[in-house]
């Protein structure tokens, strides 16, 4: 490793780096940031994703030898001081810790599912935009084994650098892809094999009492507006039992009790 020192903030070198939070906004043009040692881990461990450089404050250099080793061999690791890498981002970076990654061409839905295993449980969100439920969730699926992960177009993208960092690098682990239509994609998962199961607080079902017998999949709706009622028609409905006089959680906090009892279902049958 050959640390290049920066010393101005219009150093071409790091212009993928400028006005991060203007650009989450405007798109990176096939580029995403990720941030912090724990996701870098997770980005260069991986390798589901490129890494085109590394920006670090220099003084956290000496702290990331490890990480660094896992880097690919020629990717340049830019080194600046705090003044600097700050006007850089266009704010203060506490952590010190950036990387600029590039995105993998699409995959299709359907080419996805064909790679799952037989018993494959998959998480499918639609209409979540928020990038914090989001990067939850994916943390979640890969607590609970989850083998991917499938959006729908109105959903937020998750190489969205806030969801990256939220989900502290679940995103550039767990193998995702964005569905153009939620109902063809039931139709793609139903001729699959999966059970289908949608969370609503008007499930049919009490989550504790689904058998699961093969390849799975979870569908979570946006808070509030929750799945779409034609698309509930379609699926098995299911509940988290609460409380009396409350009816609903975070869509996060509720695919992580979701995923951990399915985890749990294979398990047993195992």
């Amino acid at each position: 490793m050959n640390p290049v020192h920066i010393a101005d903030p219009q150093d071409p070198r790091v212009a993928p780096y400028l006005d991060i939070r203007e650009r989450d906004l405007a798109g990176r043009q096939g580029r995403f940031v990720a941030e912090g040692k724990v996701v870098l881990n997770v980005l260069f461990s991986a390798r589901r994703f490129a890494a085109e450089s590394v920006l670090v404050l220099e003084s956290r250099l000496p702290g990331l030898a490890a990480t660094l080793a896992l880097a690919p061999a020629n990717m340049p690791v830019y080194v600046a001081s705090g003044p600097v890498m700050d006007a850089i981002a266009g704010f203060h970076i506490h952590r010190g810790v950036l990387a600029i990654g590039r995105k993998r061409a699409p995959q299709a839905p359907e080419e996805l599912l064909d790679e799952l295993p037989e018993r494959a449980l998959v998480v499918v969100l639609v209409g979540i935009a928020n990038h914090d439920n989001v990067g939850a969730i994916f943390r979640n699926a890969a607590a609970f084994g989850a083998a991917a992960v499938i959006l729908d177009a109105s959903s937020c993208d998750p190489l969205y650098r806030k969801a990256i960092r939220v989900s502290v690098g679940a995103v550039l682990k767990i193998p995702f892809a964005v569905a153009d239509d939620a109902d063809g994609l039931a139709d793609a998962m139903a001729r699959r094999g999966f059970e289908l199961y949608g969370l609503s607080p008007r499930g049919k079902a009490d989550l504790r009492d689904v058998e699961r017998r093969g390849r799975a999949a979870l569908w979570f709706g946006a808070e509030g507006e929750g799945l779409p009622e034609k698309l509930l028609a379609r699926l098995n409905t299911v509940r988290i039992a609460m409380a009396g006089g409350f009816d609903s959680l975070n869509v996060a906090a509720a695919s992580a009790i979701a995923l951990h009892q399915l985890a749990e279902l294979e398990k047993s049958a195992g």
